[in-house]
């Protein structure tokens, strides 16, 4: 189900699955339990990071735009490989594919735990991605394959709520662990639960796979791994380097051309990965692009929220991450009541007014946020922003789910994962490297007075100015109050370029919104 196949064939279907459907109860619910078990695996991955910045810049010598690094590389090497490895695992067999991305996925945590250095914690990262590009796609597979057609949305669901729910266990799991052990113990739980998934794999999950009488998609897969990877490369970079550095605009370059290559291939191919013909819904690409703008938006502004809360404020990862919980939960309060209110007023006039209160909530923390004001001058931001993504995610999703008919419900899961991924990586790219480059750029000339030594530790991350106060050193001080000053000027650019993000979607989503779904098309809330 991970390839996304044309929405329209007068021609007999080219794929045909090799595996009925399981008819005992109890087996099904093994299933279920199994691939829920992997997938919180590879969510709580994507999170887990953010906990340990400070200490990974400290243990590992990094600079702020290798933490970065470290953190944004699994999710960018999970999304642009989630399409291509999902399609594998469909016309490979699922369960050994999902054997070997566990696997891979456990072998990779071993070693990122183990890490000595910065760069073998980037390859290590980038390892785990490949083995969560494995996974992911094919628990979903897995469930629309095994679970007949009444109990196949139920299924669904629980796989949807396991993937919202994941990350935020990660994230508490990960502050416990960090506070009490190390942050080298993050990497422990992704291993327990991959060998839990395995053992119950061997046992429980069947083979099936999809018989094709078209060629695998070779070309499409290594365009879109170019078009992911050059992008993610400019955003990430352009901010340090410059938007006109030559690094940047020849990542920027091969991103774009490869995208276009990419979209001109997959218009001519049989069965491509992802058939650009379905994007001519508009209720499908509006709600494809709000997603990815929101999930990239909110993953930017957590890579600035968790250093801000440990490094400024001096709080621990576990009351970093329950100072996140008003805006997690006014998220969730909101999604129940948006498709109420799409019902009443549209989703088109939904998903704008969430925007406009994403956008006044980054511009609120932008304002408002400073050293001395600390929680209270960034709650309200965080507050108006947990409601904007509410009422914005849930039409966003729906119009995704209810542009596509029953049958391709397969297209539409994989189309969130895809955008969920997308979002991730580029969010980061964007918000976490203006916001590095805005620390630096705000603390070089501030450092003129203190040693030299200390000065280029500063220069290179916060977590550095906060070891220089535990020494006792005279001018500690004064030189943490700089890095902490800084650090609020570099948020106030990343915050200012997440509003400029948002109008471009207020904008869009005026002219080009999700139209009010016909009945037919309808999809119940559970799938």
């Amino acid at each position: 189900m991970s390839s996304i196949d044309r929405s329209s064939q007068t021609e007999p279907p080219a794929l045909q699955t090799s595996d009925p459907t399981v008819h005992d109860p109890k087996h099904r619910r093994s299933i279920l339990i199994t691939v829920c078990i992997a997938l919180i695996a590879v969510i709580a991955a994507v999170t887990g990071l953010n906990v340990a910045q400070p200490h990974l810049a400290l243990d590992l010598g990094a600079s702020q735009s290798q933490v970065l690094w470290m953190i944004n590389i699994y999710a960018i090497s999970l999304a642009a490989l989630l399409l291509p490895l999902g399609a594998v695992g469909d016309r490979w067999g699922r369960k050994p594919v999902l054997l070997i991305g566990l696997g891979i996925f456990g072998v990779a945590n071993i070693a990122s735990g183990l890490a000595p250095s910065a760069e073998i914690m980037m390859a290590a990262r980038f390892l785990s991605g490949v083995g969560a590009a494995m996974i992911m796609p094919v628990t979903l597979s897995v469930i629309t394959s095994v679970f007949p057609d009444e109990e196949r949305s139920k299924a669904i669901g629980v796989w949807t709520g396991v993937a919202g729910a994941g990350g935020i266990l990660g994230m508490f799991l990960s502050a416990v662990l960090v506070d009490f052990l190390s942050w080298r113990w993050l990497f422990a739980l992704p291993v327990v639960l991959v060998v839990a998934a395995a053992v119950m794999a061997l046992r429980a999950v069947p083979n099936s796979r999809q018989f094709s009488q078209h060629r695998f998609d070779t070309l499409g897969s290594i365009l879109s791994l170019l078009a992911i990877m050059g992008v993610s490369f400019a955003l990430h970079e352009g901010p340090a380097l410059g938007w006109a550095a030559t690094e940047t605009l020849a990542g920027l370059a091969l991103g774009v051309s490869a995208f276009i290559g990419f979209i001109v291939w997959e218009l001519r191919h049989a069965e491509p990965l992802l058939d650009i013909r379905l994007f001519k819904k508009r209720s499908l690409t509006s709600g494809s692009i709000s997603l990815t703008t929101w999930f990239g938006v909110q993953a930017g502004v957590f890579i600035v929220l968790y250093p801000f809360f440990q490094a400024v404020l001096g709080w621990s990862g576990l009351l970093a991450t329950l100072g996140l919980m008003p805006m997690a939960l006014l998220m969730m309060i909101f999604s129940g009541v948006a498709p109420r209110l799409s019902a009443n007023i549209g989703p088109k006039a939904t998903i704008a007014s969430g925007v406009l209160l994403g956008g006044a909530g980054l511009a609120l923390m932008a304002l408002l946020v400073s050293v001395d004001g600390g929680y209270l001058s960034v709650l309200p931001g965080m507050v108006t922003m947990g409601i904007g993504m509410g009422l914005a995610m849930a039409p966003s999703t729906e119009a995704i789910t209810s542009s596509l008919s029953r049958e391709q419900q397969g297209v539409a899961s994989a189309l969130n994962d895809v955008t969920r991924e997308l979002g991730t990586s580029l969010g980061v790219a964007l918000l976490g490297a203006v916001f590095a480059a805005g620390y630096s750029s705000a603390i070089a000339p501030l450092l003129s007075g203190f040693p030299e030594d200390a000065a280029a530790a500063a220069n290179q991350n916060i977590a550095n100015a906060m070891v220089i106060v535990d020494q006792g050193l005279p001018y500690a001080d004064a030189l943490y109050r700089t890095a902490k000053e800084a650090f609020v000027q570099g948020w106030q650019q990343a915050m200012w370029s997440g509003v400029a993000v948002m109008a471009i979607l207020f904008l869009f989503v005026a002219l080009r919104g999700p139209v009010r779904p016909a009945p037919s098309n309808a999809v119940p809330a559970e799938a």
